[in-house]
C-alpha cells in the first residue's frame, strides 16, 4: 500500500470515528464537561430552557398582538422580547440544534421521523409538564440540575431529588400505557434524504455556522453581539457531541430503573464533577485577577429554588421528560436529527415555561423565597468542602446504580 493510500485510509478512519461512529458515553460526558466549562469561561453557563422560553415569549407576544392584552397572561407580553438572533439563550439553542444537525448529516443519521398519533399527544403533554417543571426548579435538566450542581448551587440537588421520583413514576405510567392503551399506534413514517447527499448538507451547514459566527464576532459596535460568535460555536460543539454520543441525562436516571444499565448515569456523574471543578476555578477570586473578582460571577445558576420548588419542579420535569423521550438538551439535539415528536414538544415547552416564568417574575415568587432559598454552597462550606460534597453525592449515586446493576433491586417491574 502506497503512502497516499495509507493517508487516505487513516483519514477515512478518523472521519468514521469523529463523524459516523457512536461515541463512548464516558468520552462524551468528558467532552460535554469540557465545552460546558469553555462556555462558562467565554460567557456564562449554558442551558436549554433559555432558548425555549425566548421562543415561547415570541409565540405569546404574537398571540397578544393578535388578541390584545386586556387581561390574564397576555398582560405580560405587551413588549416584544429580545430577538431570537440576539438573545443569548436563543443563540445557544439555535447553535445547539445546528451542531446536532451537522452531526446527524455527517453521520448519515438525519431523517424526518414522524411519530405515531399517540406519541404526538404525549408530546403536547410532555412539553407542558417540562415547561412547568423547569419554571419551578429554575431550569431544565441542564440549568436546574447539571449546571446548577456544577456551578456549586444547592438548588441543583433539590431538582436532582425530584428527577429521580418523576422519572420512576413516568416509567410506571409508560408501562401502564403499553399494557392498556392501543389507540394511536398508526401514522408513523420516515421521510429520508438520500444518504449520499447528507454529508454535503452537513458540510454546507458547517460553512453557514462559521459564517454566522464570523458575522457576530465582526460587530465592532456592540461587544455583546460580538461575543455571540463564540457562544454559537460552543453551543454547536455541545449539540454535536451529545448527538454523536446519544447523550441524554434523563437516560441516566431512567436506565438504572428500567434495564439496570448504569453506563449513562456514570457518565453524567463524571461530567458533573468535571464541571464543578471548572466552575470552582472560574468562580474563585484569585488575587491576580483584576480587582480580585472571579472570572465567572458566583451567582450564576444559583437560583432561589432550594426547597419545594426545586424538588416538585424536578419531579414534574422528570415525568414530562419520560413522556417526551428526552430531557431539555435531549429534546434539542433530537430536533437537530429530525425527530418530529421532539419538534412538537418545543413550542408547548416554550409556551408553558414562558407563562409560568412571567407569572413568577411578576409576583416576585423566587425573590421573596416562595419557591425556596438561594444557597451558594461555598458561602456555607467553602470551595473545598463544596467540591467534596458534590463528589460524595456522585460517589453515593455511583455505588447505588452499580449495586443495582448487579442485583436489579431497583428495577421498576412491568
Amino acid at each position: 500500500m502506497g503512502d497516499g493510500s495509507i493517508v487516505k485510509s487513516k483519514a477515512e478512519g478518523l472521519y468514521k470515528t469523529i463523524c459516523q461512529s457512536e461515541w463512548n458515553p464516558t468520552v462524551t460526558g468528558v467532552v460535554v464537561a469540557f465545552f460546558s466549562v469553555m462556555m462558562m469561561a467565554w460567557w456564562r453557563p449554558w442551558g436549554a430552557v433559555g432558548a425555549l422560553r425566548n421562543w415561547g415569549d415570541w409565540i405569546m407576544y404574537g398571540f397578544t398582538s393578535l388578541l390584545g392584552a386586556d387581561s390574564g397572561v397576555f398582560a405580560f407580553y405587551e413588549e416584544a422580547p429580545r430577538s431570537i438572533f440576539i438573545d443569548s439563550g436563543s443563540v445557544i439553542g439555535l447553535g445547539f440544534i445546528g451542531g446536532a444537525f451537522i452531526s446527524a448529516c455527517l453521520g448519515k443519521d438525519f431523517a424526518l421521523r414522524i411519530p405515531p398519533y399517540r406519541e404526538m399527544v404525549k408530546a403536547v403533554i410532555a412539553g407542558i409538564l417540562m415547561g412547568i417543571g423547569a419554571s419551578l426548579a429554575g431550569g431544565c435538566n441542564v440549568g436546574g440540575f447539571y449546571n446548577a450542581v456544577g456551578n456549586l448551587a444547592a438548588n441543583g440537588f433539590a431538582m436532582m431529588l425530584g428527577l429521580f421520583f418523576g422519572v420512576i413514576l413516568g416509567l410506571k405510567l409508560l408501562y401502564l400505557e403499553m399494557e392498556h392503551i392501543q389507540w394511536g399506534e398508526g401514522g408513523a413514517k420516515t421521510l429520508s434524504i438520500p444518504s449520499n447527499l447528507l454529508p454535503y448538507i452537513g458540510l454546507a451547514a458547517v460553512i453557514f455556522l462559521m459564517y454566522v459566527a464570523n458575522a457576530f464576532s465582526g460587530n465592532e459596535e456592540d461587544d455583546y453581539i460580538a461575543s455571540l460568535g463564540g457562544v454559537i460555536l460552543l453551543a454547536a460543539a455541545l449539540g454535536y457531541a451529545m448527538q454523536r454520543g446519544r447523550w441524554c441525562m434523563v437516560q441516566g436516571f431512567r436506565e438504572p430503573h428500567m434495564t439496570g444499565d448504569c453506563t449513562m448515569a456514570k457518565s453524567v456523574m463524571l461530567s458533573i464533577v468535571l464541571v464543578a471543578v471548572g466552575a470552582a476555578i472560574l468562580k474563585y477570586a484569585v488575587p491576580m485577577r483584576a480587582e480580585g473578582e472571579a472570572v465567572l460571577a458566583p451567582i450564576n445558576y444559583v437560583r432561589g429554588t432550594f426547597g419545594w420548588g426545586g424538588v416538585v419542579g424536578g419531579f414534574i420535569f422528570g415525568l414530562g421528560a419520560m413522556f417526551a423521550g428526552g430531557c431539555g438538551s435531549g429534546t434539542l439535539w433530537r430536533v437537530g436529527e429530525g425527530q418530529v415528536k421532539l419538534l412538537m414538544v418545543v413550542p408547548f415547552f416554550g409556551i408553558s415555561t414562558s407563562i409560568m416564568t412571567s407569572w413568577f417574575r411578576d409576583n416576585d415568587f423566587e425573590a421573596d423565597g416562595v419557591l425556596g432559598s438561594y444557597v451558594y454552597l461555598p458561602d456555607a462550606m467553602g470551595y473545598g468542602g463544596t467540591l467534596l460534597l458534590i463528589m460524595a453525592v456522585m460517589v453515593i449515586w455511583y455505588l447505588v446504580v452499580t449495586w443495582n446493576e448487579e442485583t436489579n433491586k431497583l428495577i421498576v417491574p412491568m
